[in-house]
């Protein structure tokens, strides 16, 4: 609308800026100053038109955007002037249509900044503004919105989460801490392609469960596409948020000179589908959208029921993001954190660390969730470290490797001042590690009121002013008081809460650890049944401390304490996920000095371990010959393949199994035969909790292999099929059960291969 008054310069200068340095020209938000009664004519044509609420005129009105035009001085009066003349307007309009209030929604534009993306292409981990520098300059604007009159704010066309979250930190302060009468919050993110994921590569659901700690009144999608190609994104949006759903596309896509063709009739109808497949509960129009546009949907859309909102999933589920989210619930099985990225716990780590090697250290980053990682624990607790400069060196590195940063991070520290360079870099929902009562109540609510204004998840020790718990009516005691803090005190969702009650070292010489982890395992189950939404995590590589160098003792000691921790309740826990065993494959003597071990059924458990380790040495747990299984037969072969995760030999075996007709008459049949027998096993293992994701997606790459050499010649059959019969269509491949698992061994994540493998196996869905 404002390019339709054809201004020029002088316009834009108006008398008070007939002197200023720049060209102005461009800067629509200086209007406010200049033209204001053009801007309150065209907010009063949007208003007549059907208009419920009108955004202010501050998409830009920020410090750092108006820096462009030497103007950043004057954010504040931008916005206080802005909510005036859209005031202004909403009140004359109101005047004259009482029964239908006009309401003023303060504009929060994205600025022209990202701070999960680097401006250099030699340089990953540099960043052009920091969180700290958007935080005050959304301060500013969001001051100066309330001030003018505003009755709702608007952090819109997100294309960076981390840029949202900072306007959001900033609103919480004005209302926490500044005495501003709190008006509702609406979000809205941008998808910029069919890809359905933000700029900074975030998809919907993630990006929902990013914000939502800020509770928004609605949560929806605006800009970039038209209201046909944004359809699928706003649907799964309005899936997974239990908030009201706003939707604003454009006019259709621009085409070639800028210009959006969509005529009002045709933006109606597509916005239509949306109202009546029950979607949205605001509509309106972005980029390209005039009154008359406005008009016509307001038409159409008031013939149908607003959307009805959905169950707030995270009443009852843990809710973290990356790139994509991460959904932990009763019915999900152990969640592995991987340890690698600390360093006071890998020496290798730490070594690339201290000597500048990055990339080198993003590596490692990057094999724990090859492994299975699907939470990653970052920590720079090292003394010759700047822990808050490495901290966010390395998170801003993670932010530009998609296969790292798709998990939620754990950001792992003792100082406090670590903990919130980390957050201050993360756009997802991630679990800060930890915080505890040991300083006080009053320092651990300080922190945790931080915590949750960042909206993370947080681990509490069961650590008090009078020191670390060691028996579970200690730990009991401690992770109750914190649980009630959490809850009535800083308003923590319970899901959102994770207790540590202390994996303590085990089989040390000293009598009195002996029962350490009987303590934690039981006192697991009491948190469980006494905090409802809780979590428990905690290091697993703990409890085998005292056999460091041991690594096979140290492989089957965490198998059996996992064994027994999951069952009483324990969720996650920070282990090496590419170094775990499976519990069946622990060998028999070995495994039940472990349990005694674990279970402290034996005072000699200490001296057993000692002796195993001495007697097998490295080769301890593994058959004499390590190739003996080649001697079985190839159906066989494939199960102990696939259960072992080994895929050396996978496509020869496949091969054989697949050229032996007399056993598999059609290609298919080896993947419905040895292929599945294997998997069950693997479901079966993972099931009983005998076995963890990481040992999973082994399993998953190696049926993801075999399947990639089987397809062409399954399609090879197919045709020759469809040439013999002159059948038209032959479903038989695309059956659910073998479909799913060909569809997803071939195309999928090896995450989500090793779910949906799980999934057909086990007849659910995980």
């Amino acid at each position: 609308m404002i390019q339709k008054l054809r201004l020029e310069e002088k316009h834009f200068r108006g008398s008070r800026f007939i002197n200023h340095e720049k060209d102005l020209k461009g800067n629509n938000d200086v209007l406010v100053l200049t033209l204001p009664d053009a801007i309150v004519e065209i907010h009063k044509q949007y208003l007549l038109a059907g208009s419920d609420m009108v955004e202010t005129n501050t998409f830009s009105s920020t410090s750092i955007a108006q820096a462009d035009y030497a103007l950043e001085h004057l954010a504040y009066e931008l916005n206080k002037v802005a909510a005036e003349v859209a005031r202004k307007a909403c009140d004359e309009v109101t005047a004259l249509q009482p029964d239908k209030p006009r309401l003023v929604c303060g504009s929060m534009g994205p600025t022209n900044r990202t701070a999960s993306i680097s401006p250099s292409v030699e340089n990953p981990s540099y960043r052009n503004i920091t969180f700290d520098q958007l935080v005050e300059a959304y301060k500013e604007q969001a001051r100066g919105l309330l001030d003018g009159g505003s009755d709702l704010l608007m952090v819109e066309t997100i294309f960076d989460t981390l840029n949202a979250k900072a306007a959001l930190y900033a609103i919480d302060i004005l209302f926490s801490e500044e005495g501003f009468k709190e008006v509702p919050v609406l979000v809205s993110g941008t998808i910029v392609d069919q890809s359905g994921r933000t700029l900074s590569g975030q998809t919907g659901e993630a990006f929902v469960i990013s914000v939502s700690h800020s509770n928004p009144m609605a949560i929806g999608l605006n800009c970039a596409l038209g209201a046909p190609q944004m359809r699928p994104f706003i649907q799964n949006i309005s899936k997974v948020t239990s908030k009201y759903v706003i939707c604003y596309p454009n006019a259709g896509l621009p085409n070639t000179f800028g210009q959006y063709d969509e005529t009002p009739e045709m933006m109606a109808s597509h916005v239509e589908e949306f109202a009546a497949g029950g979607l949205i509960n605001i509509v309106g129009g972005c980029c390209g959208t005039t009154p008359e546009h406005i008009k016509a949907i307001a038409e159409v859309c008031s013939k149908y029921a607003p959307r009805v909102p959905s169950e707030d999933q995270s009443k009852n589920k843990m809710l973290l993001s990356g790139l994509e989210p991460l959904t932990v619930d009763e019915n999900t099985n152990f969640v592995n954190i991987g340890e690698r990225c600390n360093v006071a716990g890998s020496r290798k780590f730490a070594r690339h660390i201290l000597n500048n090697e990055y990339e080198e250290a993003l590596a490692i980053a990057r094999a724990q969730v090859d492994s299975g990682a699907q939470i990653v624990d970052v920590n720079m607790d090292e003394g010759l470290l700047d822990g808050v400069a490495a901290m966010t060196k390395f998170l801003n590195l993670i932010s530009t490797e998609p296969d790292v940063s798709k998990v939620p991070l754990m950001i792992d520290s003792s100082n406090f001042e670590v903990i919130k360079a980390g957050l201050k870099c993360v756009q997802g929902k991630c679990i800060v590690n930890s915080i505890s009562l040991k300083e006080g109540e009053e320092e651990f609510l300080k922190k945790a009121t931080i915590i949750r204004r960042f909206g993370a998840a947080v681990v509490v020790m069961a650590f008090d002013e009078e020191g670390q718990a060691t028996d579970r009516e200690r730990k009991l005691e401690i992770c109750t008081r914190s649980y009630n803090l959490l809850v009535e005190k800083v308003g923590f969702n319970p899901n959102d809460i994770v207790f540590d009650p202390n994996i303590l070292t085990i089989c040390t010489g000293m009598e009195e650890h002996n029962h350490y982890a009987v303590e934690f395992i039981e006192a697991t189950r009491l948190i469980k049944a006494n905090l409802p939404g809780a979590k428990v995590s905690g290091g697993v590589s703990n409890i085998s401390f005292s056999f460091r160098g041991k690594e096979i003792i140290r492989q089957a000691m965490h198998s059996v304490f996992l064994f027994h921790a999951i069952k009483a309740g324990l969720d996650m826990g920070i282990v090496n996920a590419g170094f775990l065993t499976i519990y069946d494959d622990v060998p028999k003597d070995l495994l039940e000095i472990c349990e005694n071990a674990v279970h402290n059924l034996d005072p000699n458990s200490t001296e057993k371990l000692l002796e195993y380790a001495e007697k097998h040495g490295s080769v301890a747990g593994k058959v004499s010959n390590a190739e003996e299984w080649r001697l079985q037969d190839v159906s066989s072969r494939l199960s102990y393949a696939l259960v072992k995760g080994i895929t050396k030999y996978i496509v020869e075996d496949t091969e054989e199994a697949r050229l032996n007709k007399e056993s598999y008459p059609r290609t298919l049949n080896v993947i419905e035969g040895p292929l599945m027998d294997g998997m069950n096993i693997v479901g079966q293992l993972f099931g009983s909790g005998k076995m963890f994701l990481p040992q999973v997606i082994k399993s998953a790459r190696v049926m993801k292999k075999a399947v990639a050499h089987l397809i062409p010649f399954m399609e090879e059959e197919r045709l020759e099929r469809l040439k013999a019969s002159g059948i038209t269509d032959d479903g038989d491949e695309n059956s659910m059960y073998s479909g799913t698992v060909i569809l997803a061994t071939v195309k999928g994540d090896v995450h989500d291969i090793g779910k949906n493998i799980v999934g057909v196996v086990l007849g659910c869905c995980y």
